[in-house]
């Protein structure tokens, strides 16, 4: 693990929230009630004055805590569910590219292997270059 955790005020893991479509259930007892991604990006001081950048990473570090097992890590199987869930606008329309697959086989052999955020950051940068969302970010523009 990078050691990412650190700079986090707290080391408890809280889920990711649903898709704003979906009604949660109520919290019942026994159960943590889910804290936000955005409310936990705002609890760490640090980044009060970060950059976009740092934010961004920090969301995608979250993200993958939020999700990981009480060492850090994620099955392949759940890295593979993750990118789809929260990574699925990046790749939509990649399934036919040849790295893409190349990248998705890895996830499906031994799926229950567990991989840490380094890899995940791995993959999760490889299927962002393949994307065609990337170039249409790319020419954005940025100035008047």
């Amino acid at each position: 693990m990078c050691g990412c955790r650190a700079s986090v005020p707290s080391t408890k893991h809280y889920s990711v929230n649903p898709a704003p479509t979906t009604k949660s259930p109520p919290a019942t007892a026994g159960m943590s009630k889910r804290i936000p991604i955005s409310k936990q990006l705002a609890s760490i001081k640090a980044l009060e004055k970060g950059s976009d950048l740092e934010k961004a990473f920090a969301t995608a570090a979250l993200v993958y805590n939020n999700s990981a097992d009480p060492e850090g890590k994620l099955s392949k199987a759940e890295t593979k569910n993750l990118l789809q869930t929260q990574f699925s606008r990046f790749i939509q329309g990649q399934e036919d590219k040849p790295k893409y697959q190349e990248i998705i086989s890895a996830l499906d052999e031994e799926p229950e292997k567990k991989i840490d955020f380094e890899d995940f950051m791995v993959s999760l940068v490889s299927l962002a270059l393949l994307s065609d969302l990337l170039q249409e970010i790319r020419n954005v523009k940025c100035t008047k």
